[in-house]
């Protein structure tokens, strides 16, 4: 990795961290008693961070699919879930800009596929971005269509808003150009990522003109059966636990435990190793989320002199949190005693699965 590279991954990290720190912040103060007015100031805070957060991960998602190729995570999901999905996170956003959102799911309520949930729906995220962004008022529409055969699954995704010149240009860098030119960076990532996206699932694009002045952006996929030694997905709360969390940064420390009661636990916190290690001796924690840089002693210290503590403590599950997850740094925490390893900034669904490894081992063995 080059030096500039090297700089570009530590300081988009380090914003990406920030902007998390800051929305869990502002969802403590949306919990408080506020006037109107402070209600609609932490709103607007709230959704400017969460704008820049999603600028960043469109913006690292294209270096990535560019740089490295598309990687998936496949996982069985049901289609018209997908859907309340897309629904849930687009209609605050298409309200609060005075746009009808209309969502419509048409197939087997029960057809699944396997699938990554997220490239799906930054597809959606793309075609709906630009919808919204342009209609000035009246209804964006966006619908899934899922064809049930022997070889899987064709999905037909169609977003339908307001004709948009920017489609009738055949070079896509020219596209794009339009589209920030008249809707912003936001949504010129989101189209950007969403057309790179379907290229590299092998997908079809194509523009269907509509009677008045609108069209009709329809995306086609195929999506693979789901094996049958593969159950299909079921809600799946987590395990309740207490945790301790470990971390010199206090913002760091409000947003892991905001995510882990997510998951019905409850938590303590540690601001460096020391702190941690003579909270560990107590034996009343069923896991620690261990920070790896800290003062004092850091977390590769504290997880060894845990380790060294007799009996059950010292056996107590310890995940890493950390910016620094490439392989061998992964490998040096594993070393240390570590039972798994979280990456900053945290995302919801990869901590609770690093939970559920570490709480219960044999039941993540037998589900893989």
């Amino acid at each position: 990795m080059s030096l500039p590279e090297f700089f570009f991954d530590r300081v988009t990290a380090d914003i990406r961290q920030q902007m998390e720190g800051m929305l869990a912040l502002t969802d403590q103060l949306a919990r408080q008693r506020l006037t109107p007015d402070g209600e609609a100031c932490v709103a607007s805070v709230a959704e400017a961070a969460n704008g820049v957060r999603r600028m960043l991960d469109a913006a690292l998602d294209l270096k990535s699919v560019s740089v490295e190729g598309l990687r998936l995570e496949l996982e069985p999901i049901r289609l018209r879930e997908l859907m309340d999905e897309v629904e849930a996170r687009w209609q605050p956003r298409a309200a609060a800009a005075g746009v009808t959102l209309l969502v419509s799911y048409d197939g087997d309520p029960e057809a699944a596929a396997m699938a990554d949930r997220k490239r799906l729906l930054q597809i959606f995220d793309g075609f709906i971005g630009e919808a919204v962004g342009a209609q000035a008022r009246g209804a964006v529409e966006a619908g899934l269509f899922a064809h049930c055969d022997a070889e899987g699954v064709r999905l037909e995704g169609r977003v339908r808003g307001p004709r948009d010149s920017g489609w009738d240009d055949k070079d896509t860098e020219t596209r794009i150009r339009v589209i920030e030119e008249r809707l912003g960076l936001e949504v010129a990532l989101g189209a950007m990522l969403a057309r790179r996206l379907l290229k590299s699932l092998d997908g079809q694009l194509r523009k269907e003109a509509n009677a008045g002045a609108s069209d009709t952006a329809t995306f086609e996929l195929r999506l693979a059966p789901i094996p049958e030694t593969v159950e299909e997905p079921v809600e799946d709360a987590g395990r309740a636990a207490h945790i301790l969390v470990v971390d010199d940064n206090a913002t760091n420390r409000m947003v892991a435990q905001s995510l882990v009661e997510m998951f019905d636990c409850t938590s303590e916190s540690a601001e460096d190793g020391e702190e941690a290690v003579e909270a560990a001796r107590t034996g009343r924690f069923d896991l620690i989320l261990m920070d790896i840089k800290m003062p004092r002693m850091d977390g590769i210290a504290a997880t060894r002199a845990i380790r060294a503590i007799p009996g059950p403590v010292g056996a107590t599950p310890i995940i890493a949190l950390t910016a620094n997850a490439d392989p061998d740094d992964a490998e040096a925490y594993l070393a240390a005693g570590m039972n798994g390893v979280v990456e900053k900034p945290m995302k919801p669904e990869h901590l609770l699965t690093a939970l559920q490894q570490a709480l219960d081992p044999d039941r993540s063995a037998a589900a893989a």
